[in-house]
C-alpha cells in the first residue's frame, strides 16, 4: 500500500467518525474510554469523550507537571489535551494536532463547553508538526503514531519540537518481534497493519537520537498486537 493510500485511508475512517461524534462509542476493554478512569472524566464535554478512540492513557503516562507545555499528535475529539490543559494549569498551555480541519473544529468546540482556556488545537500533520523547534515539554500521543506512513519522519520531528531533557509517553498499538500481519486482515486505520515490531519501534526511537526509551504492553488487542506504553526522553 502507497504512503498515500495509506493516509487517505486513515483520513476518511476518522473524517466519517467525528461525523458520529454524538454517538456514544460501544465499551471495549481494549479501546478508549474504559481505559480512563471515571473520575478523571468528571466535568469533559461528552462529545470529547464519545470520540476516544485509543488504546491506552498517555495522560496517566505523562506526569505532567504545573507550567508545562504539552503537545498531543493525533488530538481527535481532545480528551487527552483537555485532560492534560487540567493538569498543567493556567501557567501551562496544552496544544492538540490533528490532520482533519473537522477534528480540529470539534476538539474546539469541546474545550470551550468543558472550559478550559489554556488549550490551541492546529491543524497538520504529525510528520511536519507545525511548531518551532525546542517549543515542548512533553509530547503525548494516544494509538496513532501506528497509523503514520513514516514512523521514522514522526519521531524525527518529536525530537526536534522536544526541549532539552523533554519526553515522550505515548500509547500505541506495537507488534510482537516476528508479526506478519494477515493477507485479508484488518485496514490499516483499524490500528493494526501499521504497528511496528517491538525492536524496530525501539530502533527508531534511537536512531531518532531519544535515549532511554521503554516500551511496555499493557494489553492484547489482536493476535500478535499489544497496546503498549512508549517512554523515551530527548538527551
Amino acid at each position: 500500500m502507497t504512503d498515500q493510500r495509506i493516509q487517505d485511508e486513515v483520513r476518511e475512517y476518522y473524517r466519517a467518525a467525528a461525523g458520529r461524534r454524538s454517538e456514544p462509542i460501544p465499551v471495549d476493554p481494549r479501546w478508549g474510554v474504559s481505559l480512563y478512569e471515571a473520575s478523571t472524566l468528571t466535568g469533559v464535554d461528552e462529545t470529547a469523550v464519545n470520540l476516544s478512540m485509543g488504546c491506552g492513557n498517555p495522560y496517566l503516562l505523562a506526569d505532567l507537571e504545573p507550567g508545562e507545555v504539552v503537545l498531543d499528535l493525533g488530538s481527535g475529539g481532545g480528551l487527552d489535551v483537555i485532560l492534560s490543559a487540567r493538569r498543567v494549569g493556567p501557567t501551562g498551555r496544552a496544544i492538540g494536532l490533528d490532520y482533519l480541519e473537522e477534528m480540529v473544529e470539534v476538539a474546539r468546540a469541546n474545550a470551550a463547553e468543558t472550559g478550559v482556556d489554556n488549550v490551541e488545537f492546529l491543524r497538520g500533520s504529525i510528520d511536519d508538526i507545525p511548531l518551532p523547534a525546542a517549543s515542548v515539554d512533553v509530547v503525548i500521543s494516544n494509538c496513532v503514531i501506528n497509523l503514520a506512513a513514516d514512523k521514522r519522519a514522526v519521531f524525527a520531528e518529536v525530537f526536534r519540537v522536544l526541549r532539552s531533557g523533554g519526553r515522550v509517553a505515548v500509547s500505541d498499538v506495537v507488534a510482537e518481534n516476528g508479526y506478519r500481519p494477515p493477507e485479508d486482515g484488518d485496514a490499516w486505520a483499524d490500528c493494526g497493519a501499521g504497528a511496528l515490531e517491538h525492536d524496530d519501534y525501539l530502533a527508531v526511537l534511537a536512531e531518532c537520537g531519544f535515549d532511554p526509551t521503554r516500551i511496555e504492553y499493557t494489553h492484547e488487542t489482536g493476535p500478535g498486537l499489544h497496546a503498549a506504553s512508549i517512554r523515551a526522553r530527548r538527551p
